[in-house]
Formats: structure tokens, C-alpha cells, sequence
């Protein structure tokens, strides 16, 4: 299993921590590649690619918010089946992704500002963690990777891209 990170992106390192410790309870090999810059890509790719990666996970980072459509063109040249943490990947021609929903996000984020348009002093305001995640698919993408996805992960898809 590929694995593209950003080892300067803050929240990498505890995420790739996560991603090391299911590879280990599942016996699945990883094989790491760093991206920091743009240039990285193509050694990224060709690094997994030789290690015999047969599918990948993009960690979150900005590079790859920045550099999507390239990511996803060396993903679909790679014929790799691709995992990401938002939906836009995926609407972009990602494989699948799982992650908190964004406009449920905002529409707590307005909820918040509202309380604090109204006085309410930030600091008083609860932490909140996201409580909508959905699993988006892309059938166009895996029938051009030549997968046929099993009835019952559609069937739990929030939303499937024909």
C-alpha cells in the first residue's frame, strides 16, 4: 500500500502514525513517499511503483490540495485505486474517500460565529470534533481501473459518482 505524506505538514506525523499502526494489525506492507514540493511527485510515484505498491493513500496536506488535479493525473497513469480524506479529491477523479462532511463543518462554524457575533466570549465555546463523516465513491474511476466494487460498500456510500 503506497502512502503519499507530508512530513512538514503539521498533522502528518500522528496521521502516517495511525496509517503505520493499522498497515501492522491488517499485515498490509507500506510503502512511504514523501512529497514536500512539487518536484517530489514524480520520485513519489515512480518509488511506489517499483516497490509494487497495488493501491494508495494521500495523506492530508496542502501539496496535495495545491497540486490535486497532478496528483490525480500520476494516480490514474499509475492505475493506482486511490483513498483520500475529502470528497473533492474523489469528485476530481479519486477512487473513494472518507473523511468529515465540509458543509456540516461550516454549518457548525456559523453556529459558532453566531455565538460570538452575540457576545459570547470564544474561550467559553466547547470544542468540537466533526460527527458527519461520508464515504463518497467514484465508479467512472474504477471501472477505468478496471474494479468491480462490491454491492454492500456502494450500498454504504454516501454518495457514488457514476
Amino acid at each position: 500500500m503506497g502512502v503519499l505524506w507530508d512530513p512538514t505538514f503539521p498533522f502528518a506525523g500522528p496521521l502516517f502514525e495511525e496509517i503505520q499502526g493499522a498497515a501492522r494489525s491488517l499485515n498490509v506492507e507500506l510503502v512511504p513517499a514523501e512529497v514536500k514540493d512539487p518536484d517530489d511527485f514524480e520520485s513519489a510515484f515512480r518509488t511506489m511503483l517499483e516497490e509494487r505498491a497495488s493501491a494508495l493513500i494521500v495523506a492530508v496536506g496542502i501539496i496535495f490540495s495545491e497540486h490535486r488535479q497532478r496528483l490525480l493525473d500520476l494516480t490514474a497513469k499509475a492505475r493506482l485505486p486511490s483513498m483520500h480524506g475529502t470528497r473533492e479529491y474523489v469528485e476530481a477523479g479519486g477512487l473513494m474517500s472518507y473523511g468529515p462532511s465540509n458543509p456540516e463543518m461550516y454549518r457548525r462554524a456559523a453556529a459558532y460565529l453566531d455565538k460570538i457575533l452575540k457576545g459570547a466570549k470564544p474561550a467559553d465555546l466547547p470544542v468540537q470534533q466533526p460527527t458527519k463523516f461520508e464515504l463518497v465513491i467514484n465508479l467512472k474511476t474504477a471501472k477505468a481501473l478496471g474494479l468491480t466494487l462490491p454491492v454492500t460498500l456502494l450500498g454504504r456510500a454516501d454518495e457514488v459518482i457514476e
